[in-house]
This record gives C-alpha cells, structure tokens and sequence, in this order.
C-alpha cells in the first residue's frame, strides 16, 4: 500500500485531500483509480489514516476516510544522527537508510577531516536534496513522520545542539570495552533521546574528541572491525531500533 503525507488541515472529518506533487505521481505515476485504498499520514499525531480514492481534480484528490490505525509506528526515543559529510553521494544512501531505521532527525557535520566542503549555496541545495531523498524514505518505510534534514553544522555547533539528547555517544576506534558500550545502550530507556555522533571517512580528529568528551558525549567502540562511515551510522541505528522496538 503506497504512504502519503498531507497537512493536518487537509484532514476534514472523513474527507481526507491530497495536494501537490503526489496528486501527479498517484494519477500518472501510480496510475490508481478510484476506489484504490491508500495511507495517509500528517506527519504530527503518529496515525495512520487508510482512506479509498473518491475523486480526481485537475489541482487535487478527494479521499474518504475508511478507519484509523491508532497504534504509533515511531520508536519512542527521538534518535538524532549527526553525520560528518562523505564524500561522493554517500550522504544519499546515508539519509535514506537512516530514515528506514526509525531516526528521528539528520544533522551534516563539516568535521575537520570531512573531504567535502560545502559553500553556503551548494550545502542549501544538497539539503534540498537530501530531505527529498528523506520524505521518499519515509514514505516507502511507512513512517509517521518525515524526519528533518538539519543544514549543515560545524562541529562545535553540532556539539551544542546535541544538548538536548539525554543519552549521547561518538563511535570512536581508540575507544574500548564492548561491555561499556552494551551497557550504555542497555540503559536507555523508551522515551530518552539519544545523539548519535559518526565521524567522515577518517573519522574524527583527536580536538573533536576531545571537546565531545568534554561536553558529556561518550566515546564507544562497536567492536574490532573498523567500519566505513556509511556502515557505522545504520550499525547504531540498528541496535538501538532492536533495543527501542516495542
């Protein structure tokens, strides 16, 4: 069943409207007719709303409202991932398997050894970009929500934000004890968020450690094997979407 995302406001009693690009991709895209069922989200109260196609406009879809599915889809930790920029278009894959593994939101970092270096006008349109590539994930996962593609940070300032995640961790490869970091993650409980920090391809210098350290964000190893960026990142949202599901 294809997801959709719509305004709250776009949800009238049992008369749900579909705006914007989707009305193109459900008509010539999906080609679905009336009578199709489809799911709809507005991205805020965690439902889902199934409603059948009643009629197409030129500008917009009518949609009757069938039943709500009440039960929430979302973990209940809000999971920030803070990316140091790769190079290439790893950032696409990133985002989007991110995004299928329940995070919440998605910071770029211009870490100190992050190769690609971004002019304001170039990082707005990857932005773009990437929330795209977001708003696609999120609907082919079913989600309940779009996660939101942050512009790019520095890492001091990516640092701060963090501050509102009560649990914070930086894989990092000098760190030890798996047991340390079976420990930290055993110990989050359903409704703490958590920031999750991943280093670029050469992970991050011993400053930017250093003031992570110093601001309460914990150094943990994910084990021997040294993992590229694109495999750190969905290794911890793995095993903490295993840890949170419920």
């Amino acid at each position: 069943m294809y997801q959709f995302f719509v305004d709250p406001g776009q949800i009238q009693g049992k008369r749900i409207i579909i705006k914007g690009k989707d009305v193109n991709h459900i008509k010539n895209v999906l080609r679905m007719k009336a009578g199709d069922e489809i799911s709809v989200s507005n991205g805020i109260d965690g439902k889902e709303y199934r409603c059948g196609i009643d009629a197409f406009h030129e500008e917009e879809i009518i949609c009757e409202l069938r039943f709500i599915k009440e039960e929430g889809i979302e973990l209940p930790s809000q999971i920030y991932l803070f990316q140091g920029l790769p190079k290439a278009d790893k950032m696409e894959l990133i985002v989007q398997k991110a995004v299928e593994l329940g995070v919440y939101e998605i910071i770029p970092v211009a870490a100190k050894r992050s190769v690609v270096k971004l002019d304001e006008k170039k990082a707005k349109n990857k932005v773009l970009r990437w929330q795209g590539i977001a708003e696609a994930a999120a609907k082919q996962s079913r989600r309940g929500m779009i996660p939101k593609v942050q512009d790019v940070m520095s890492f001091r300032d990516a640092v701060n934000y963090s501050s509102l995640a009560q649990v914070k961790v930086i894989p990092y490869e000098l760190a030890e004890s798996m047991e340390k970091t079976k420990r930290i993650i055993s110990e989050i409980k359903p409704g703490e968020d958590v920031a999750v920090f991943i280093g670029p391809e050469g992970g991050f210098a011993e400053e930017e450690i250093e003031e992570a350290v110093n601001a309460g964000i914990i150094p943990i190893t994910l084990g021997k094997r040294i993992l590229r960026t694109e495999t750190a990142g969905m290794t911890v949202l793995s095993i903490l979407m295993y840890h949170l599901e419920q």
